[in-house]
């Protein structure tokens, strides 16, 4: 707060918008709409900031007072309660996110009716979170509606379009037909190119999944350019350190992994790590997760005793951040294990 300009930078200080809700609390009564107001406020602040925690805590208080103000059929619930679904996607707590999702798109689609934009929005996450929880059948169908809805409203050449055949072609990876999903990812990026311009976070996140298809597929050349241009292009968008940075540089550290080049992948793990505790903290999953990316390196070195080490560490921390039961905490639990069998 202190190096900002005070005027332009309170709209956005979490610590300010807390003392500003304290009191109204003084003054008005539990349940007032003002104060709703401002936990929805300071929720997205919190979520933007990755402090899901507190996130969390406000959207939670502010769906309370919406609940009591204007009931369950409001547009205002809906997007409280896909907001809290993101949270604990996040949190790894599946089960909590799809019962929020699922609200939400009961009360979508009673205050829009099926076609809408909102609708087809929740319909998407829906399909994301029935992907992490491996049921791709059920997520293929939610993006499937998504789309129609989409293209009726927009045609085929839309930035949400593209949104939703990128969902689609992570559906069909996980199904195990890369082919098909690096074809849709291209034409995502093919869209996103001609609606968005190349620098915008949009076209940044198609380039990290056309990246993540042609690693798929093993076409290792064409991956690293892809992640070479996107980590190019967020260095030139956001010249702050962002999260999406820390990504492509774990991407890049990927593909030098899978060409046996495991010193680079080190060092490019070891990038990402530091953008992780600067962003997320080091307690974060995506740290967590990307220590574990660094032991398997150091076990392609044949320094075992040291990965194992650090599968401990990077595991300990995806516990604490997204508890036993995640899919990345079994994938590291699977790795570490190998790495042990060879000790």
């Amino acid at each position: 707060c202190q190096r900002a300009s005070w005027e332009g930078h309170r709209g956005g200080c979490t610590f300010d918008l807390e003392r500003k809700l304290e009191r109204e609390r003084g003054r008005l009564e539990e349940e007032d709409p003002a104060i709703g107001d401002a936990c929805f406020v300071l929720g997205n602040l919190y979520y933007q900031q990755n402090r899901f925690d507190e996130a969390e805590e406000r959207f939670e208080e502010a769906l309370r007072i919406c609940l009591v103000v204007v009931g369950e059929g409001s547009e205002s619930v809906a997007i409280l309660c896909a907001n809290l679904g993101k949270i604990y996607d996040r949190q790894g707590r599946l089960d909590d996110g799809l019962r929020m999702q699922k609200r939400a798109l009961r009360v979508y689609r009673r205050v829009h009716r099926d076609g809408h934009e909102e609708v087809a929005g929740a319909l998407c996450n829906l399909g994301n979170l029935r992907l992490c929880t491996g049921e791709l059948e059920k997520a293929m169908r939610k993006h499937e509606e998504a789309h129609a809805m989409y293209v009726g409203l927009h045609g085929e050449d839309h930035e949400n379009v593209a949104k939703v055949l990128g969902n689609m072609a992570n559906v069909l990876k996980d199904q195990g037909k890369g082919a098909e999903a690096l074809a849709m990812q291209q034409k995502a990026l093919d869209i996103k190119r001609r609606t968005l311009g190349s620098d915008s976070d949009d076209f940044v996140a198609s380039l990290l999944n056309l990246g993540a298809a042609n690693r798929g597929q093993g076409m290792l050349d064409e991956a690293l350019a892809r992640f070479e241009e996107g980590l190019g292009i967020v260095r030139r968008i956001h010249p702050e350190r962002s999260v999406v940075e820390g990504k492509f540089l774990e991407s890049i550290g990927s593909v030098y992994a899978r060409q046996g080049r495991h010193a680079d992948a080190l060092a490019w793990y070891q990038k990402a790590h530091w953008i992780y505790r600067k962003t997320l903290g080091a307690e974060s999953a995506d740290a967590g997760g990307v220590i574990c990316k660094s032991a398997g390196a150091l076990q392609g070195q044949g320094e075992v005793d040291e990965a194992i080490a650090k599968y401990e560490e990077g595991l300990a921390i995806q516990r604490r951040a997204v508890g036993d039961e995640h899919p990345c905490v079994a994938h590291s639990l699977y790795n570490m294990a190998l790495c042990k069998a060879e000790a």
